[in-house]
């Protein structure tokens, strides 16, 4: 395989930086790495740091280029044959990190970028084990970071914090988009892009690393959401669909299906809800449903796509619709339409949210309930949801409740109102029902 340039950005965060170059050399490998470090003007001790270091090659950029121009910068000077690996400075890296991901990345001809897992669940890409401190967090990560392919997930997009690309694979995209510049969803815009080439992206749970998450973009938040909405809007004129399809993972209610065999996932967007539940039951085949036609062609890259109900080929034994229920015009007749492309036997599984929760409770009684706040259709309690399931003969009703712990305001409302606490609490609801 061939070696990996890894590419660090710095802005000041000295501390971080220092960790970070400091476990790649303790937990990587030599010899099959080279770090290049891009310093986007720091005005602290970090240059002064970096040129301290002799086995690394340093970038001093004239002023602050931002997160995709910094890295493209840095790819120019990586060896023509490496991999490339985006590396976040807020990171600290583990046993095997770098040797799990490569053998991932070299285990298909068709997989093109590889990821690492972290402490946080953003895209959720989070581990599912703690820690108090650094040394419980190698030890934890060792025991992780054992090279298994059932732990490999193929997803829509990876968050550029550790990404590791094909050199073969970035030649073909060319380059960072730097529109998106200083920062910010250019990586959802690189994963789209080497899912276009025809190339897979895999999330690797066996390579775990610490990610800080203490960039310098989060420290002026007004600014920050500026640029976010610019971006957001960047990529929407590119692509067609929002940023928010990414998260639209359904992972609130997966779990409640049981041994599916045969899987419609309804209104499956670009696609990031059926990897997920490919994930999760493998051996299952998944079929989507989706009407916009750009997030249908996305789609399309991991699994049939259809836009009508009429086009479906089969029956299916569990269907997925997310929260749909709260965006349907008449959600009875949608259900009942459901039933007919349903096995005997079959489950739906969906979500809403709980219309009578404290947190809405609140906002009406501060008047604060405004309508951009509230742009869905359609709004359930736990009743109307058993109310109308039952009135459509479904059997096995189950909901599942997702409970918040009331603050010492809310618990005075309650009192005030002579309110018993019960499904106030509830902010989410998952459901399952079948025929």
């Amino acid at each position: 395989m061939p070696n990996t340039s890894i590419i660090i950005l710095t802005y000041n965060n000295l501390e971080f930086t220092k960790a970070c170059i400091e476990s790649i050399k303790k937990y990587t490998e030599p010899d099959t790495y080279e770090i290049i470090v891009v310093d986007n003007k720091s005005g602290d001790d970090t240059v002064s740091y970096l040129k301290e270091l002799k086995d690394i090659t340093l970038i001093c950029n004239e002023k602050n280029e931002g997160f995709p121009k910094g890295c493209n910068i840095g790819i120019s000077h990586a060896q023509k044959e490496n991999d490339i690996l985006l590396l976040n400075n807020d990171t600290i890296v583990t046993t095997n990190w770098l040797k799990n991901l490569k053998i991932a990345l070299y285990s298909s001809d068709n997989i093109g970028a590889v990821g690492a897992i972290s402490n946080h669940q953003e895209n959720l890409q989070g581990c599912d084990f703690t820690y108090e401190d650094f040394e419980s967090m190698q030890e934890k990560a060792k025991e992780n970071n054992q090279s298994n392919k059932e732990k490999w997930e193929e997803k829509v997009c990876l968050i550029g914090y550790c990404m590791l690309i094909k050199r073969t694979v970035f030649d073909l995209i060319g380059a960072l988009n730097e529109g998106y510049s200083p920062g910010y969803i250019e990586d959802n815009d690189l994963s789209l892009n080497i899912i276009e080439k025809g190339y897979k992206l895999l999330l690797c749970h066996d390579a775990f690393i610490h990610h800080y998450l203490g960039t310098e973009f989060r420290r002026d938040m007004e600014k920050f959401n500026q640029l976010i909405l610019k971006n957001r809007a960047y990529f929407e004129s590119i692509w067609h669909f929002n940023v928010f399809t990414f998260d639209e993972t359904r992972n609130t209610s997966i779990f409640l299906a049981e041994n599916p065999h045969t899987i419609l996932n309804y209104q499956c967007g670009i696609g990031a809800s059926s990897l997920r539940i490919k994930y999760l039951f493998p051996k299952t085949t998944v079929i989507g449903l989706e009407q916009d036609n750009a997030q249908k062609q996305m789609a399309e890259h991991f699994h049939p796509v259809y836009s009508k109900i009429e086009e479906l080929p089969q029956i299916f034994d569990t269907i997925f619709i997310g929260q749909e229920l709260e965006r349907e015009e008449a959600p009875l007749l949608f259900l009942n339409d459901l039933k007919k492309i349903l096995k005997p036997h079959g489950y739906i599984i969906g979500e809403t949210s709980n219309i009578a929760s404290i947190n809405n409770l609140k906002l009406l009684l501060k008047d604060e309930w405004y309508y951009t706040n509230f742009t869905k259709k359609n709004h359930f309690t736990k009743s109307d949801l058993i109310r109308i399931f039952s009135s459509l003969n479904f059997q096995n009703i189950y909901i599942y409740s997702y409970q918040k712990d009331l603050n010492e305001e809310e618990k005075s409302i309650l009192k005030a109102l002579d309110i018993q606490e019960s499904n106030l609490k509830n902010t989410y609801y998952a459901f399952r029902i079948q025929i």
